[in-house]
């Protein structure tokens, strides 16, 4: 019997290597005759890029970029060589993420995502034919501004000087001149990897929606609103690229908006982005059986994200799937959902994880359903 383990991370507790490898501890325990492929997943979010990476065999790359308020930081970038070209890999959080700053430090009226630019100037200088961004978990509230600037482009008030850094200095554009973008970009095809859907603006857009969780009041969402709305008139009017109803596009704090509306990005669901550069559906048509996970699993979980597209497409080979999670607030109708808080409470779930999870594991395995016959 031929099992895929693949997991996505458990956020704060095992990466996604990690819990692919307990799930192939787990169920060789009790079936050790059978092959387990650990295959591990991601959607966009944090901890993308070294599974993009590690999928394709390349080489993870450092750069000293520009943090969300200034301060340089370390990130790094992947460069693989694929069958259709190079492909250079970017994750925004590590250059421009909500991770980097403390609690009291998050100001997301000046954050900005320069740094994620200037990642994106480091991975030119290896001259890809692709570039894959993965947006999510960003400080910012930008629209892809000060990534954008970092690349050439210029935002100016109604005097001809360049406004501040952040989304809150969008309120006082007046024009952009994207003539110095970087020519590179020209012969590099953009994907983006994003795990949401939202629109720039408006009650389900970046500022309303994220906003608070990076630090943003009452007022200071309401600001950042209008904000990206005359952000996107400007950019509609001086670019030609209307974002406003784009899906994505306000995802990372309108960092899609802004790389479709200067690089010309394709937003993608993350999680098929990674599917594509894993060849998942080649492990599926191989596989006997699919195991998936993640943190917590929950009504989201169901939209977009790994564990749905890797159920969706087992299921569509027809090939029994199950989920092992951290914690489980739905289970849905035909579904094996299994978790390790409802298994062994809290304090195992979050102290023993990997242990915890071999063991969660190990009795799916032993009653697992029967696999299909050829």
């Amino acid at each position: 019997m031929r099992v895929l383990a693949a997991p996505d991370k458990f956020k704060g507790t095992l990466t996604a290597a990690e819990a692919a490898r307990a799930i192939a501890v787990g169920w060789h325990r009790i079936r050790p005759q059978d092959e387990v492929v650990e295959l591990p997943m991601a959607d966009g979010g944090e901890g993308t890029l070294e599974t993009l990476v590690g999928a394709l065999r390349g080489r993870i790359h450092r750069a000293s970029v520009t943090g969300p308020l200034g301060d340089s930081v370390e990130a790094g970038f992947g460069i693989a060589d694929g069958p259709d070209g190079r492909v250079a890999v970017v994750e925004m959080a590590l250059a421009s993420g909500l991770g980097l700053l403390h609690a009291e430090r998050r100001d997301v009226k000046r954050a900005t995502t320069r740094g994620t630019g200037e990642l994106i100037l480091a991975a030119l200088d290896h001259a890809p034919t692709r570039l894959v961004v993965c947006i999510g978990g960003s400080a910012t509230n930008d629209g892809g501004a000060g990534m954008a600037r970092a690349l050439g482009v210029r935002f100016t008030d109604a005097a001809g000087a360049d406004i501040a850094e952040g989304g809150a200095a969008l309120l006082g554009l007046a024009s952009i001149d994207a003539r110095g973008l970087d020519q590179r970009l020209l012969s590099v095809r953009v994907s983006v990897a994003c795990d949401v859907d939202n629109t720039l603006t408006g009650p389900s857009g970046a500022s309303a929606v994220y906003g608070p969780q990076k630090g943003a009041t009452e007022d200071d969402v309401q600001v950042l609103d209008r904000a990206l709305g005359h952000y996107a008139a400007v950019l509609a009017r001086d670019l030609g690229v209307d974002v406003r109803d784009v899906p994505g596009a306000g995802a990372a704090g309108g960092l899609g908006a802004g790389l479709v509306a200067f690089l010309g990005a394709r937003l993608r669901p993350g999680v098929e982005v990674v599917m594509e550069a894993v060849g998942f559906a080649q492990h599926v048509t191989a596989a006997d059986a699919v195991v998936t996970g993640e943190g917590s699993f929950d009504a989201q979980s169901l939209h977009g994200k790994v564990v749905a597209g890797v159920v969706d497409m087992a299921h569509a080979g027809s090939v029994p799937a199950a989920v092992v999670c951290g914690r489980a607030e739905v289970h849905p109708e035909g579904l094996t959902v299994t978790s390790l808080l409802d298994r062994f409470g809290p304090e195992r779930a979050l102290e023993q994880p990997r242990a915890a999870l071999e063991d969660l594991v190990a009795e799916l395995a032993g009653r697992f359903p029967p696999v299909r016959s050829d």
